[in-house]
Parts: structure tokens; sequence; C-alpha cells
């Protein structure tokens, strides 16, 4: 093995060399058009958005500084406070710089050379898939990093170093979308341009809260010159509510009741497209049956809503003339997610409101690329869409990266939850955990503190080593970040964009894609990946195995065409190409109502609503909510945290609010430190008394660190995202 590490350095040294060694004036990838004090442009690495920001250089091409691009169609300009910060985390005084080794003897992290490291991971992943087999191993991924690191990672695990089940954190946000999508469309296509904000004559949020969670598409809505209806659903007065024509509260979680009953009421009124249900849909008279028990006096009895409120939003859902419907983790992340999100697409087919301007059943997804991850991920996935189950889908691929077809795995990967349960019954023995922070963000926290110590040996790959998950691990492996690499992140209304390479990875940090080349090479299936040779080779491949497929992008040139085109939405094929010499920044799906199954009509999918798993009882009387508490933050706040000026802007992110009656009742007060405790553990919190919430309900952020000892672990059957929204605690002062 010492010989094979070696040898691979020798052979990579120019390009290691290269990559360890540059200097803020050489980042090798850098447009030669550049000239000192100039800019380039780069997609921001935060959200699902896809903002462009042009960075602008010094004269020795180091980023100092960024703005918004005002000519990019997505943000018009437009930057919230986390991409007027992207650039602060590359400089954090506690980026890894160098591989760290727990060193047995002391039980500490210890700096090593990449060689010592390389060994680390080889020898002892080796080890465990040779005494327990190759489904010992597994990895969880992210919806941070670019497409081709994504594509990368999956192909390197499942076919190079055989492991079987993995998984990214985009099951903690995207799962239920991609499942909803696939099951009614045939493909995971959200069907709409963020131009619809401003075509749309009514706008329907469902546990969405994009004036804080997505700010700038929420500035695209009020864009919108049609003095347009807002409708919220959300049992909490959030920002977004606050500006809404009508804010429907529910009790948490009973949205697909209200949702159904909304389906009812339309049915009955004669409000459906009658046409496009019967040229496009199959099992809308089954599904019309199932909806007519969701009468008015259920639907108040199930979720609080008043008769006389659901007529006022049937009203309102009736008379406008290009409706569309948005969600994102209010309505995802629940123990019957995937068909209430069905249930806002059933709405938006029985209607006739979509592939129109303004109209769809729409996903606002969450991390910069989780798209791309729900593509190319090759978890639940071939790459591509295509289906590891499908002999021929698994030539296809094998034939396009130039490998045996048999080293591709017949079935797709168990999901999260799945994969830590494999840990806890000693199946999986090796993790591997790519820039996430499990430790922190995964559900009833403590969970993951347990299996942790059943894991042979833990690989953390991160920019930092201060993560909670980083200080558990045997190995990290130091990355860099967005800003010190290049790839394509794939939006929310399926754009393309660019990420560039714009400031110079500190010490011995490399990007994830070089870090997936050395793995290869010393694992010994170096030959076998060839081709992925660069970030942009790897965009090569990816682009030639989306041919034919939904998501078709062969008519994109390079990373250059994309700039050039203001972003790039799938589908982009080669005739698009021809036809489109300067093509429309703003395409949807799905306007000729032909969808991807097998018929080319979409199906409605029902199932009759479960209740919550854990209710509120008189030992834990109060329901606790989570959410995004700050467009300042984001996430377990590994990045955002670097910054004093988010960090200023979010400072009142983690308290806790409850509503004056609750308060009162506990003799609680704005200001005062509180404990929270369910039947999973315990956190403190400052409270702050407010009518945002309802009586009996609480809402920590989702960024506190404690949150999530408190979170219930419930899982949609179809998707197994987790439900992070609703769980039963106590509350009292301390």
């Amino acid at each position: 093995m010492n010989a094979t590490i070696d040898q691979l350095l020798h052979a990579r040294q120019g390009d290691m060399t290269r990559e360890l060694t540059q200097q803020p004036g050489d980042l090798g990838n850098l447009p030669s058009r550049l000239t000192p004090t100039s800019t380039t442009q780069s997609i921001c690495g935060y959200c699902s958005t896809g903002c462009s920001l042009k960075i602008h250089l010094d004269a020795s091409g180091q980023a100092i500084n960024l703005t918004p691009n005002k000519d990019y169609p997505v943000n018009l300009g437009m930057a919230c406070p986390k991409g007027w910060e992207a650039l602060t985390p590359l400089a954090a005084a506690d980026r890894v710089t160098t591989p760290l080794l727990r060193n047995p003897a002391t039980g500490k992290l210890e700096p090593v050379d990449w060689p010592t490291a390389l060994r680390a991971f080889v020898d002892n992943f080796k080890g465990i898939q040779s005494r327990h087999g190759p489904a010992s191993l597994s990895f969880l991924s992210t919806g941070q990093i670019v497409t081709e690191e994504m594509a990368f990672l999956g192909a390197l695990a499942k076919f190079g170093m055989g492991m079987i089940h993995v998984d990214s954190n985009t099951r903690q946000c995207m799962a239920t979308a991609h499942v909803a999508y696939k099951q009614s469309f045939g493909f995971d296509a959200p069907p709409f341009t963020y131009a619809d904000f401003e075509e749309s004559d009514t706008l329907v949020f469902v546990g969405a809260n994009p004036c804080i969670a997505h700010p700038i598409m929420w500035q695209r809505v009020k864009r919108n010159r049609h003095n347009p209806r807002i409708i919220v659903v959300d049992p909490r007065r959030s920002e977004t509510a606050m500006q809404a024509t009508i804010h429907l509260a529910p009790y948490p979680k009973s949205d697909i009741i209200l949702l159904y009953g909304l389906a009812r009421e339309l049915i009955v009124r004669n409000k459906i497209d009658r046409s496009f249900v019967a040229e496009h849909t199959n099992r809308f008279e089954d599904f019309s049956k199932f909806v007519d028990a969701f009468t008015p006096e259920r639907v108040t009895r199930e979720t609080g809503i008043s008769a006389e409120a659901q007529q006022q939003l049937a009203d309102l859902i009736a008379s406008g003339k290009r409706v569309s419907y948005w969600w994102t983790m209010g309505v995802n992340q629940s123990h019957q997610s995937t068909r209430t999100a069905q249930a806002l697409i059933n709405l938006a087919l029985m209607t006739g409101q979509i592939g129109r301007p303004g109209t769809g059943a729409n996903s606002i997804t969450g991390q910069c690329n989780a798209m791309g991850s729900r593509l190319f991920g090759n978890a639940t996935s071939l790459l591509g869409g295509y289906d590891f189950a499908n002999a021929a889908h698994r030539s296809r691929v094998a034939e396009v990266l130039g490998i045996d077809p048999a080293v591709i795995p017949n079935e797709k990967s168990i999901a999260y939850d799945q994969i830590l349960d494999a840990v806890d019954r000693g199946e999986i023995r090796g993790l591997w955990i790519i820039a996430t922070n499990t430790a922190h963000s995964w559900i009833n926290q403590r969970s993951f503190h347990e299996v942790r110590k059943k894991l042979d040996f833990l690989v953390v790959q991160d920019m930092y080593a201060t993560t909670e998950t980083a200080q558990m691990a045997d190995l990290v492996l130091p990355a860099a970040a967005w800003g010190e690499k290049e790839g394509v992140f794939i939006n929310s209304e399926r754009r393309l964009g660019v990420a560039r390479k714009v400031s110079r990875a500190p010490g011995t940090a490399l990007s994830d894609f070089a870090i997936f080349q050395l793995i290869a090479q010393a694992w010994g299936c170096g030959e076998m990946f060839a081709r992925w040779s660069s970030p942009a080779a790897a965009f090569g491949l990816m682009r030639e195995l989306s041919r034919g497929q939904p998501c078709d992008f062969t008519g994109i040139r390079d990373y250059d065409h994309i700039e050039a085109s203001g972003g790039l939405q799938w589908p982009f094929t080669k005739t698009d190409a021809r036809v489109n010499t300067n093509p429309t920044t703003e395409r949807r799906l799905f306007a000729d109502g032909r969808f991807f199954t097998s018929d080319t009509r979409a199906i409605f999918l029902f199932d009759e609503p479960v209740p919550l798993p854990e209710p509120t009882d008189t030992t834990y009387p109060l329901l606790l909510l989570t959410g995004r508490a700050s467009s300042a933050q984001w996430h377990t706040g590994t990045r955002t945290n670097k910054s004093a000026v988010l960090l200023k802007l979010a400072s009142r992110a983690h308290g806790l609010e409850i509503n004056p009656v609750d308060a009162t009742r506990l003799g609680i007060v704005s200001g005062s430190k509180v404990t929270v405790s369910s039947r999973r553990g315990e956190a403190t919190a400052v409270a702050f008394v407010t009518t945002i919430v309802a009586p009996g309900q609480i809402y920590m952020a989702m960024h506190s660190p404690e949150v999530n000892r408190l979170t219930f672990p419930s899982f949609d059957p179809h998707s197994r995202q987790p439900g992070y929204k609703a769980c039963a605690v106590k509350i009292a002062p301390v």
C-alpha cells in the first residue's frame, strides 16, 4: 500500500503541486480575460435560489469583495445577507488546513500529511470490508458541493469501492419533492420558472416562509404587477403570513386535510378543468370520490379552520386565472409529506393550473445544489435519473462511463435514517461524511451520538474541523470551500449555473473533486475513473448521461456557454441549441400537457391522513415547531457563524417563541431563560412572548445547536424524509 500511495503522489505531483501551492495570483482556472481589479461571476453557494454574484478581484486575481449581478435572470441585482457575506467564511481562523488523524495513544486529532491520511482511509475501510463485506461501508453526503463532485463521489463509492447504500442530507430537505414529482409526473421535474412569481394572480404558500428562507424569491413576488392575492397556510404567523391576503393557521401537520377539503369544494363548485383532466391525467375519478369525505365540518374539526375561512380560500382559488402553489420544508419535513405535496400537485392538475405562466405545483428547494444531488447523487436514482433496477439503464450508464455494467448495483440505496439504523445493528461499520454536520442536524440528535460509538472508522471531509461531526471523526480530510473550486449548481427552477474559483484553499486543503481522485487511485480503481480528469471532463460525462432523459442538457457546450446564457434550465437539448441561438432565460415544463409517465399522463395520488406520531399530553402539553428564523443564518451555522455581520443580524434567531396565554400560565416573561424538554432530551433558550405562535405551540430555530435534542424521529413512508416540524414538549422557567 505504501508503494501505491507514493507512486500515486509522484504521478500526480504536477497536479498536486499546482493545487497545493497556488498563490492568490495563480488561481489556474480563472478566465484569461481578467485584468487587475476586474470581476468574474459565480453562483452563490448557500440556498437553492441560485443568485449570481460578481466577484471583484485585486491586482493579483484574488477575490476581495462582491456585488450582486444585475444582469442575471434569477436575482436581478439583488442579494440576501448571506450572499453579501459569502466570502467571509473562506478566511475563518478555524479552517482545517491539513489532514487530521486521531492518535489512539492521546485520543486527539493530530495533523498528518496526505500520504498518511490516504493510507489510513484505505487501510481502515478496506479492512472493514474484508471483515464485514462490501455493504459495511457507506457515505452521507450533501447538497452543498458542485454536481461534478456529487456524481464523482457516487460513482467512486458504488462502482469503484463497492458501497451499496449511500445517501446525502438532501434527504433532510428535498426527498419528498423528489418522490412526489417522480410518482405524479414520472420524473423529478419541478415545472416552474421564477418568472411565475411575477406572473401569478394568486400565489399559495404552504409551509413556506420565503420572506425569510428565500428572500430573493420573495422580492420576485413583490415585483408582481398583477396585485396578486397571497394565501399562506402555516401554523405560525410567519413574516410571509403577515403580508398575506389571507393566512390560514391549521393545527400542525393537518394541512393535508385542508387541501383535500379544498379539492372537494372546487369539485362541488365545478371549478375543474374537465378537458385537461380527461386528456392529461389518470385517477381523477378515484380522487374525486376520496375527497368527498372531507366535508367542511370534518376539516374544521381536524384542522381548526372555520367553514367561513375555507369558503374564502375556495373563492380566491376558484376566481384565479393564474394560480401557483408553492411549498418547502413545512410540507417536506413531515410524517405524511409526500401525499401532502401531492395534494398540492392534485389541485394544480384538476384546475389545469400547470404549464402556463404564473401556474404550477412548485417545490422551492433548500440547499444550493439539492437539485443536482437529486439528479446525480447516485443514491435512490442512478446517475442522470436512471433506475438501478433496470438492466438497460445500467448498461447505458456503463457505456457512457466506460465501465463494466456488473459493477453497478441493481438496487437503489436505503435512506439516511436506514443507514444509521444499519450502523446501530452493526451492519455498517465504516462511514464517510462529506460536507454535512450530522451530529448537529440529524433528527433526535442523541441517536447519532450513540450510533457513532458503533463505527469502527469515521471519516469527515469538510472545510472546518470544528463542527460537531468533525470532532467525532477518526480522520478529517481538509476540503476546499465554495469559491475555491469550480463546477455547476442546479437551482430550484432547474437552472444550471457555474460556481467559479476565485480564491486559493488554505494550507493543503483540496477540492472535493481532487480528494476523490486521490482516493480512487489509492483504492486501486483509478483507471476506472480516468475519464474523470477534471470537473469540466466530469460535466461532459454528466451531459452525455442526460441524453434522452427528461433532464437532457446535451445542448450545453461548456461552462462559458452557461454563463453567457444567464444560466440554462434543463431540458436544453441539442435541438434546443440549434433552434435557440439566444435561448430564453425562462423555460417551464408541461406546456403541452405531456408528462414523463409511460402514457404521458400525470397521476392523482392520495391517502387517508395519518395523525401526528407524537401528540401532546398532560406531561408534554406543548407542540414544538421548528424552522428558519433569520435570512442571515444557514443550517447549523457552520459558515454563517464566521461572519460578525450575520451573527448580529441573526441575534434573536435562537430564541423561543411562546404565546402570551402559555407564558402567563407558566410564569414566563420575554427575555427570561427557559428549559424545553421532550422525551429525548433537553434544551435551553431565551423566551420571546408573542402572538406569532398559537396557544399550545412554541417555535425554535433549526439553527440552534440544541433543537434536535428534542425532535421526534418520524419519517414519511415514501420519501423517508424526517418530520422535524412537530413534537411534544414541556417548558419551564430556569
